[in-house]
Order: structure tokens, then C-alpha cells, then sequence
């Protein structure tokens, strides 16, 4: 099992007190993809005038805008929670950024109480994501919510 209690840790240290919200999540996402087994990408989504805009990611190039309600990331933000997809060619609408892709997880951010964008992290392996990756991984969405500015 992966200790997200010491990954949350370093997230902390790396981002508490930082006033610079793309500074923060450059930082958090190089921390995912450099510490989180068997992911090829690890990024984020801010959302501008409904439509997720690609933000700070680690991984291949990705898709630059997604609409609310499309693909895994969109349908976070339609139905207001977190997406824990085992096989992603299984996901009705389904955006395929990177075909090398088999499973995702995707967390809403939030501040308060809005959506602002979401947190994306894929795997090249089916099933990859278990209930401990979300709840550890919703723990350092939390972390950047209470550290958004």
C-alpha cells in the first residue's frame, strides 16, 4: 500500500505558505508523477468560463480544453465528484489525450464550495486506482483548496 500520509506531507512542505496558486500545482503535480508508481500522467485542469483549461501537469502534452460533461475530467466537474474509471476505453465519451492511457482518477477542486478545476492522474495499467489512491489523493486536493490564492 503507498503512504499517502507521507506524500501529503511533502506536498505540505512544499506548498504551504506559497502565495502563487500555479506555482503550488507545478510543484504538486511533478511531486505525483515523480513519486506515484505506474502513472504517465499527473496534472491539472482549471476551469474558465465552463470549459477545463490545461494547467500545470507532468506527463506528455495533453488536450488543451475539455467542456464540462466530456470525458472523465468534464464529467467530474457535470456530476460534482470524483471519477475513479478502472478502464477508461470503457468510459461513454471518453477523451483520449494519450493512448498509452487505461485508467484515470479525477478529483474536483474546490474553493469555497465552487468548482475551480480538477485534479487528473492516468495510468497505462487497467485498475491502477483504488480507494486508497482517492482518498489519499483527495487529502492533497484538499491540501491545495486550503492553499488556493
Amino acid at each position: 500500500m503507498f503512504d499517502y500520509s507521507a506524500l501529503y506531507q511533502r506536498a505540505s512542505a512544499l506548498i504551504s505558505g506559497v502565495p502563487h496558486r500555479i506555482a503550488n500545482l507545478a510543484n504538486t503535480a511533478a511531486l505525483l508523477g515523480m513519486t506515484l508508481p505506474q502513472i504517465n500522467w499527473a496534472g491539472f485542469y482549471l476551469l474558465e468560463h465552463e470549459i477545463l483549461v490545461l494547467g500545470p501537469f507532468w506527463g506528455k502534452p495533453a488536450c488543451i480544453e475539455i467542456p464540462i460533461g466530456c470525458g472523465v475530467c468534464g464529467t467530474a466537474v457535470a456530476e460534482n465528484r470524483t471519477q475513479l474509471v478502472p478502464d477508461v476505453h470503457l468510459f461513454p465519451g471518453h477523451i483520449a489525450c494519450d493512448a498509452d492511457s487505461r485508467s484515470e482518477l479525477v478529483i474536483p477542486l474546490r474553493v469555497a464550495g465552487q468548482i475551480v478545476g480538477v485534479l487528473d492522474l492516468d495510468s497505462p495499467i487497467a485498475s491502477r486506482f483504488t480507494e486508497d489512491d482517492r482518498i489519499g489523493l483527495e487529502a492533497i486536493a484538499s491540501l491545495l483548496e486550503t492553499q488556493w490564492q
